[in-house]
This record gives C-alpha cells, structure tokens and sequence, in this order.
C-alpha cells in the first residue's frame, strides 16, 4: 500500500464529461481507470448506461465495468472492497488510479468506510411493504421526511427500495440513517486528489440529458430494455431495472404509458438524477470544480497542475 502516491476522483452528474475527461488523462498520465458506476457494473446495460464505446474500452480500459448480471445484488461495501484491491493492483504496477463516475455512494463509502447500518431484516421490510400498499409509496416517502428529513431530501419519492432502507434503518435501531452514516468507519488510506465536472449553467446540464437520452433512444435502447425482459429471473423491481430510463422504457413496453411520455418520464428522471448528484457535491469537501464546457485543454491541464 502505497499512502503518498495519489489516486484521482473524476466525479459528476450525468451528462457532464467525466469518462471524456478521464480519458484524456491517460494519454498524459501514466494511470488506469475505475469506474464508480452503480448502473455499468451490468452486463447487457450498455446503451441506457451510456457504457464507453468498444473504441472508448480499447483506448482506455475500466474496471468494474460488466462485472455481474442484472439479476444480481452489489452493494457500497462490495464496491469499496473491489476499489481498495484495484487501487492497491494499480499502484504496484506503478500507475495512479483514476475513478470516475457519478454513484456519490460509493465515493463517499470509499472515502468514510462503512457505517454501522444494520443487515436487513426480512420481517420489518415486509411490514413496510404491506404498509406501503396500502398507503402508497409517497405517503412512506412523507413519513421519512418526519423521521429522517436529511434522507428523504437525497431519496426519490418514488424510489421504494431506498425509502424502505431506510424506515427500517430507524425501526431496527431507534436512529436514523443520516445519525449511523455519519459515523465514520475505516478511512480511505490514500492521498486523493477530488475533481468534480459540470455545466455552469442547469439549462446547458438539462439539455445535454435530453440529446442523450434521445440519442441513447436512436441506438436502440428500446430495443436493449425489451431483450432484458426477455431474460428469466430479471423484473422491474430488480436494483438493475430500476436505473433511469430502463424503468422508464421497461413501463412504456408494458403499456403503462406511450412512446412521447416514456421520453418525457425518462428525461424528467435523469434531471433528478444529476440534481441529486449536484447535492452531494455541493457540499463535498476538498473538492476542484471544472466546467463542462470549457476547451478539454483547459480541464486537462486543471488537473495536471493539481497534481505538480
């Protein structure tokens, strides 16, 4: 382990040119990449990802990218396990690590270590569950702001896994997860330097999304989500499926709504995204802002001077 050497955060809201950026860098640094994606660990969720090209993995290889099926569960702790041995691998091999990627969890697991958060407990999400069916999610979501207002700022209100994660966090242990996170565990044993990527203005943000989700659309992502639904064992209430745009294209292939409202909810949903993501970074510490429109040269060289 080596402490004094560095190792780079690439972090951001979708949309904003953290892979471009990262990859530049390689051609002036001698370093490898990690991605910090909770959506690109899965296998057959290219297109809706917006996983590097084929060109972009032959230029500037990632871990931890394709590494389980849809179907299966990976959680912050697993994340911070596989980064801690690759940061470890890389610098060995005398390169730097470059994370890059927009799951604010993970970095932030890396950074702090794990919380003591209690294991789940079947009994008390079923009870939740049986709850939420009768009053609905937003109602659940209502009830976390009374309980937990710092944790249902950051959770969707209609993102019932979380929601239910965290009434249970507070049914189990009387604290909330806000109070046990903030308890710090092991901590991160490198030397980081924190770059984070972003347009300077929303509307710039907002429209990037939507040519990507457009483009994403033109590609074949509905054609990508409806060879998902096909695969035995994967359903819409999978961690996998509930990715933005693939819950939003999985609803439309089942009729809930058309083809311009599928659009319109999947657009709506990666701007809550990057909104959350901006949250998490605005109040992150020791961290350099870059702006996304600016010449790749002038980042570039942002970062390459941070680091002298």
């Amino acid at each position: 382990m080596n402490r004094s050497s560095p190792v780079i955060f690439i972090m951001g809201p979708t949309a904003s040119g953290k892979t471009a950026l990262a990859i530049e860098l390689l051609k002036h640094l001698p370093a490898e990449l990690i991605s910090v994606d909770s959506a690109l660990i899965y296998r057959g969720m290219d297109i809706g990802t917006a996983k590097p090209s084929k060109e972009e993995l032959l230029q500037a290889p990632h871990h931890l990218l394709d590494i389980l099926e849809p179907w299966q569960s990976y959680s912050a702790a697993d994340f911070r396990d596989d980064a801690v041995r690759l940061i470890s691998d890389i610098q060995q091999r005398g390169k730097i690590p470059i994370l890059v990627g927009g799951t604010m969890l993970y970095f932030k697991t890396l950074l702090d270590g794990i919380s003591p958060l209690p294991a789940a407990d079947g009994a008390i999400r079923a009870e939740l569950e049986t709850e939420a069916a009768e009053v609905g999610w937003p109602a659940m979501h209502r009830q976390l702001q009374q309980i937990d207002p710092v944790a249902a700022d950051r959770i969707h209100p209609n993102d019932p896994q979380r929601i239910n994660r965290a009434l249970e966090v507070y049914r189990l242990t009387g604290s909330t997860m806000t109070e046990l996170t903030a308890q710090k565990g092991e901590p991160f044993p490198y030397k980081v330097y924190q770059f984070a990527i972003a347009p300077t203005d929303r509307a710039l943000l907002h429209q990037r999304i939507a040519d990507r989700f457009e483009q994403m659309l033109a590609n074949g992502f509905e054609q990508e989500v409806a060879g998902l639904k096909c695969q035995t064992g994967l359903h819409a209430d999978l961690p996998a499926m509930r990715c933005v745009g693939y819950r939003q294209v999985w609803q439309y292939l089942d009729g809930e709504f058309g083809y311009d409202d599928m659009v319109a909810k999947g657009i709506a949903a990666t701007r809550q995204l990057a909104k959350r993501q901006l949250t998490w970074l605005r109040g992150w510490p020791d961290v350099v802002w870059l702006k996304s429109e600016a010449e790749p040269a002038e980042n570039l060289q942002a970062v390459l001077s941070s680091l002298s």
